[in-house]
Parts: C-alpha cells; structure tokens; sequence
C-alpha cells in the first residue's frame, strides 16, 4: 500500500526540493503540497470528515510554515488527528530542537539541506507507526474523540450587550441537540459565566495555563460538568490570575478542548487580550454581539477595524449578532451592516428584558422559558450557526466562505500593541 505524503511548505524553492524527493521514494505517493498552516488543518479536516483512512499517513511541516509556527501547528495536527504522523523539516538540527519537536508531537525530524537517504528513512518510520496506531485503533471514528470540534468565539462590541448570555444559550442548544459541548470563558478579568450558572468552582482555565501537553485526563480534571452536561471551563475567581493565560497557552487550551469536543463555543467578553485574540483566530465562527445603539455599533465597527490591523479576522470573516432588537429601532441589522463591512447573522435577538431578569438575578439562565421570545431566538441562532445536530451544513457553509482569507498567527507588532 502506497504511503500517502502531504508537504506544507510555505516556500516556493522548498517545495520543488521536497516533492522532488517525495516522488523518488519507493511506495511514495505525494498529494499535493499547502503552503500555510490554515490550508493544511482545513485540508485534513475535510479528509477526516469523510472517513479516517482518507488522511495521509505523513505530514512534513517546513519550519518556515506560516501564520501559525510550525512546533504549533504540530501541536494542532497531533491533537485533532492523532494518527497522523508528523516529521519537522528544518535547519537546526539540535538535541533542544529535536526534545521540543518530540514534545509538541512530532514523529520525526529532518534537518536541512535535505538528503535523500535520511528522508526515506523517516518517512518510512512515521509511516509505520501509523498504521500501527490505525490498526490499533481500528481505523475508524474511534480513531478520533472529537473529530475537529466546531470552536465558536462570542466576543462584545463592548460591555453589557449580551454576549455571556449568548455564549451560553448556544452552548446549551448545541448541547441539547446531542452534541457534546464545552464552553470557555476566556474574560479572564471579568468573567460571568459561573455567576450566570450558579456554579460554585475550584479549578478555573488558568490551571491549564502552564502545562504544555493538556492530556485528556488533564482537561477533565480542569472542567466542570453543569447539569445540562455542557463541560464549563472557567475564568479564574481572582481577576488578575488571567494574564498567566497568555496567546500561546491559549491556543494550547483551545486546540485541547476541540479534540475532545464537538462544539467548543467560547466567551471572549468586550475586552482584546492576546488570549482571546488567539481564540478569535483560531474560531471556526467569529461572532461580535451589539445592540442596535450608536454606542455599541461604534464599538463594533472599532473592534472590527482593530482586528483586521492587528491581523486577527477580516470583517467579513466576522458576524455581527444584533442583541436586544426591535422593528422600532432607529439603527437596523442592514445598517449594522453597511458600517461594520461584516456579515449579519439573520436571527436578531429581541429585547425583553423582564424574560431575562429573574433567571438572571439567580444565576438561572440555563431554565429560560422554552417558550421564551429570547430563548428561543438564542437557539435558533444556534441553529443557523450549524450548532445543532442536523444543520452542520450551514456552519459548512459559512466556514467555506470565510476560510477564502487568510488568517495571520500573532505576531510581535500584535503583541507588542496589546500590551503583552
């Protein structure tokens, strides 16, 4: 059986180079090469959807690979498709190289200028190891718990438009629906998502901050199962514990709770901090809730603006959801529209306020009336994201459109413009 090969390689000269040498390997079956990080996790997604044994056995990551660094984009691949065996191409052939590549999840290392022999004997390491963990595994769904969850990240156009509410309505319809769903509350200062539960907890995200390889026992450790059966995992009690998540723990974070569930929807607050501007960037669905006020919708077309400088989301990779809408409003979605250059979610969520004062007030909000105007908008929009078991289609959709931008990794001008 041929030993199917997928090179990401960002650079032009390095990819003739590798997949000249693929191609002379003996039972080497080269497909053709991506060129950044976003293109090869959204290439392995769409070949893990249809079956398991549709992915290749080899993946070689160029060290130059981009946005996204390359010991982090192991890092992904090992975690949402761990039968897929990885081997780093790169220049530094050192034992802190080699120990890191192996921690991250590399299978294999391959160093620069390439040689013929080496490469033939890695590729025919990895290759074996993978099928031994298939044939392990049984080489099928199994292979998998939590085949390339959907992450879904509500951010505010600033504080006080809904968005914790919306995060968890959307957790719960995801939920009840038969998906099994985490839900993170990454404002780190100021999060509400156990008040809005009535949640009494012990162990919050920044428990997971510095650890490096967040196993499955780790994660559930760290979460906390709600009643609904949504897997919460929490903001720290003490505010000013949120900035030992930095950027890079939390991609470690959300690429840890997106191998092991199939929704992850993420609270992200009304306030950019270099741990929810990764988790904006790493979303499958970005949404910025507003209320139909000149206040909030300068808020939102600010937010917007400021996530295509710093090369987080383009606008139109971002949907606004319109909170506490009436037909009465003087500023209408179309509008929101027109001044934020985003999409518009098509269900807008009405204003009233007295459904949601009680359950708020007692940290209720997951016994809504059913029959509830806001409830039941909250879950439809659930449903038009592609949330609820049976309408993935329409999250495919909206995925495939905004995946025809490219999406920039953090980069130092980011970092350094956030105050990090």
């Amino acid at each position: 059986m041929p030993t199917r090969i997928l090179p990401a390689v960002g650079d032009a000269d390095a990819v003739r180079s590798l997949t000249t040498l693929l191609s002379q390997l003996p039972d080497a079956e080269p497909v053709a090469p991506v060129t950044d990080s976003t293109q090869l996790v959204d290439a392995l997604a769409r070949l893990a959807a249809e079956s398991v044994d549709e992915l290749p056995e080899v993946v070689v990551v160029h060290e130059r690979i981009g946005p996204v660094p390359a010991l982090e984009l192991i890092r992904e691949v090992a975690l949402r498709f761990p039968a897929v065996g990885v081997i780093l191409v790169t220049s530094d052939a050192g034992p802190g190289l080699f120990q890191a590549a192996m921690d991250y999840g590399a299978r294999g290392l391959v160093t620069l200028p390439l040689h013929y022999e080496e490469l033939a004997s890695r590729v025919h390491a990895v290759a074996q190891w993978s099928v031994g963990v298939r044939r392990h595994l049984g080489a099928g769904g199994d292979v998998f718990s939590g085949v390339g969850g959907t992450v879904v990240t509500v951010s505010g156009a600033k504080g006080g438009v809904g968005t914790t509410l919306t995060a968890i309505q959307l957790a719960l319809a995801a939920q009840a629906s038969g998906r099994s769903t985490a839900l993170l509350d990454m404002d780190l200062q100021t999060g509400d998502v156990a008040a809005f539960l009535d949640v009494q907890f012990r162990r919050s995200v920044v428990d997971l901050a510095a650890i490096n390889d967040i196993s499955p026992r780790v994660l559930a450790d760290a979460v906390f199962r709600h009643d609904s059966g949504v897997a919460l995992l929490l903001a720290p009690g003490d505010g000013e514990r949120g900035e030992e998540v930095t950027d890079r723990a939390a991609r470690h974070i959300v690429s840890a709770l997106r191998s092991r569930y199939e929704v992850v929807v993420i609270d992200c607050g009304g306030q950019l901090t270099g741990a929810s501007a990764a988790a904006v960037e790493m979303a499958d669905t970005a949404l910025l809730v507003t209320t139909p006020d000149v206040v909030a919708v300068r808020g939102a077309k600010r937010t917007v603006r400021m996530w295509d400088r710093l090369q987080i989301r383009k606008a139109e990779e971002t949907t606004i959801v319109v909170n506490r809408y009436s037909r009465g409003a003087e500023i209408q979605p179309a509008l929101i529209q027109k001044i934020t250059g985003t999409s518009i979610a098509a269900t807008a969520i009405p204003a009233n306020y007295k459904e949601l004062q009680g359950a708020v007030d007692a940290g209720r909000v997951h016994e809504l009336d059913g029959k509830g105007a806001v409830r039941q908008a909250l879950w439809a929009l659930a449903g038009e994201l592609g949330l609820v078991k049976g309408t993935e289609g329409a999250l495919q959709r909206r995925n495939d459109k905004a995946r025809g931008g490219e999406r920039a990794a953090l980069t130092f001008r980011r970092r350094k413009e956030l105050g990090r």
